[in-house]
């Protein structure tokens, strides 16, 4: 069995990552489409042996990227074709059927309650989708939320399947080596307080929520943002006028996660629409205390498979009481909790699997 995974960018984010965890264990050979942005991601599946070709798109409307990505198909001869990110998985259906494979999944990662993949949730976006789902044999939810919210918008329950996020836990255990390395990297003092947070920096992720509630903390205190995105500069900005240029750090496309994760002492995940909350779960696997305003890895499971994550509060005022909170309990790292081994990247890989041989064998 062959694969071809197409996906609208491979910066450093959730979906990109995710992506590369899996090819790491997928048992079939796959190759790597990306519709724009060949990023960080892209050279590390170079490096793992993975082949990754640049489609080039100029936008969501370059329509002329389909008989590109056709072609591409065609010439492969792929028994699965597997779609990641709202852009990709509209034109990847589209040239998949037109390429003449029926086997074609796709992983939903990012459809919120108002958006997807931070762009708002109007008719024609939502039309869209549904009418290029139609062309798929099985579309995957990341979690038991964007399951419920597929069910909602009307695709059929036989279609969807329960694929959640994995991780390969030892590569977040908390390393002291790799803690000084990284925060000397950054330029912070080996004696500050570090809280971080990761993602695309778009306004859904609410990192300035965090940056304004870090203006209310003591000056040891210092901010990692790790993630590339539009709303770096507006960060910059706002960073300068609270006072706070000198402790809020925008690490860009990070990527040593692990190495990252090491550095911090709480992270924070501000977005009050999460579809998962990977980066909350590499944070618990590196022994974090965590604070997140939504992040169904943990809500979905029992409270007490997550103990060192709590839910809070998403206004700078109620971060800012949290993280006061958490810091007087003194910089620390906990223990790894149950919920990390629920989440093992080869469960994953299992029911990927099945999903596969089952759509290949209708």
């Amino acid at each position: 069995m062959r694969a071809l995974h197409i996906i609208t960018g491979l910066g450093i984010g959730g979906a990109e990552r995710q992506l590369r965890a899996l090819l790491r264990r997928l048992p079939l050979a796959c190759d790597v489409v990306t519709l724009t942005n060949p990023g960080p991601v892209a050279r590390q599946l170079a490096a793992d042996g993975v082949r990754v070709t640049h489609l080039g798109m100029g936008g969501n409307r370059d329509v002329g990227a389909l008989p590109r990505l056709v072609r591409l198909i065609r010439r492969g001869r792929y028994d699965v074709v597997h779609t990641h990110l709202y852009r990709a998985c509209v034109y990847g259906r589209i040239a998949a059927r037109l390429a003449g494979v029926r086997a074609v999944v796709a992983t939903e990662h990012s459809l919120g309650a108002h958006r997807i993949e931070g762009r708002p949730l109007t008719p024609g976006t939502r039309a869209l989708y549904l009418a290029t789902e139609r062309l798929g044999a099985a579309t995957v939810a990341v979690s038991a939320t964007v399951a419920g919210r597929l069910l909602a918008w009307g695709v059929p329950e036989r279609r969807i399947h329960l694929v959640p996020n994995g991780i390969e836990p030892d590569r977040f255990r908390f390393d002291p080596a790799a803690r000084d390395a990284a925060r000397a990297a950054l330029g912070v003092p080996r004696g500050a307080v570090v809280v971080g947070g990761m993602g695309r920096l778009v306004p859904g992720k609410r990192f300035d929520a965090l940056v304004r509630a870090a203006a209310r903390l003591p000056d040891d205190v210092w901010v990692v943002l790790a993630g590339e995105g539009p709303e770096r500069a507006a960060l910059r900005v706002l960073s300068a006028r609270l006072g706070l240029a000198g402790r809020v750090v925008l690490a860009g496309g990070c990527p040593d996660v692990p190495g990252l994760l090491s550095a911090l002492d709480v992270f924070v995940s501000p977005s009050t629409e999460e579809t998962f909350g990977l980066a909350v779960l590499e944070a618990l696997a590196a022994g974090l205390p965590v604070l997140h305003a939504s992040a169904p890895v943990v809500e979905e499971l029992p409270r007490s498979q997550a103990p060192g994550a709590r839910r809070v509060g998403a206004g700078p005022a109620e971060l800012a009481d949290a993280l006061t909170a958490e810091l007087a309990l003194g910089a620390r790292r906990l223990p790894v909790p149950a919920a990390v081994a629920r989440y093992g990247i080869d469960r994953s890989v299992d029911r990927l699997m099945n999903v596969y041989e089952g759509v290949c064998r209708r």
